[in-house]
């Protein structure tokens, strides 16, 4: 569990890393009319992690009140909504995650009635927010092209880093 802790705190930053680097208005950019915006993909996400994270040892995580579709259509309207939205939909994961311990972690909990041992179900939201994320931050590094600043070691910079790092210990 300290390990999925970790991974789900290194793709939140890496979102916020993301939204630090773009404007409003690159938030809500799409390269074609078919595709979602930044803005749209953090609204669904919120909305999936406050369905999947809410009452999660008691309840479905597919919720009778989330709006599934609603998610992709109007996008959250500001730089502020979507920080909102991505907090308080990570705060739903991380206190359900706080929640778990040894009296119930061996316990089954559902998403859309299926059934799932709590490490099933914590790798399974895992996965789909680092794909999410990983859009997240494709789209912004394709929208500021030689304005972006690399999350990760920049290409071509593979042996300096290594050397430094190396080097370092």
């Amino acid at each position: 569990m300290a390990s999925a802790l970790r991974e789900f705190e290194r793709y939140k930053t890496l979102g916020e890393k993301t939204f630090e680097q773009l404007t409003e208005e690159e938030l809500q950019h799409t390269f074609h009319a078919a595709d979602n915006s930044i803005a749209q993909i953090v609204k669904h996400l919120e909305g999936n992690m406050r369905s999947r994270w809410t009452n999660f040892l008691e309840e479905d995580g597919e919720k009778t009140w989330r709006n599934r579709d609603s998610e992709f259509e109007k996008p959250l309207s500001d730089k502020a909504q979507i920080e909102e939205a991505w907090s308080a939909g990570w705060q739903c994961v991380f206190d359900a995650l706080e929640a778990i311990n040894e009296s119930n972690f061996t316990n089954t909990v559902r998403i859309r009635k299926e059934p799932h041992s709590i490490i099933q179900a914590v790798h399974r939201q895992l996965g789909h927010y680092a794909s999410h994320v990983g859009q997240i931050v494709y789209l912004g590094k394709s929208i500021k092209g030689e304005q972006w600043t690399s999350l990760s070691i920049p290409k071509g910079k593979s042996e300096e880093f290594n050397k430094n790092y190396f080097n370092s210990k």
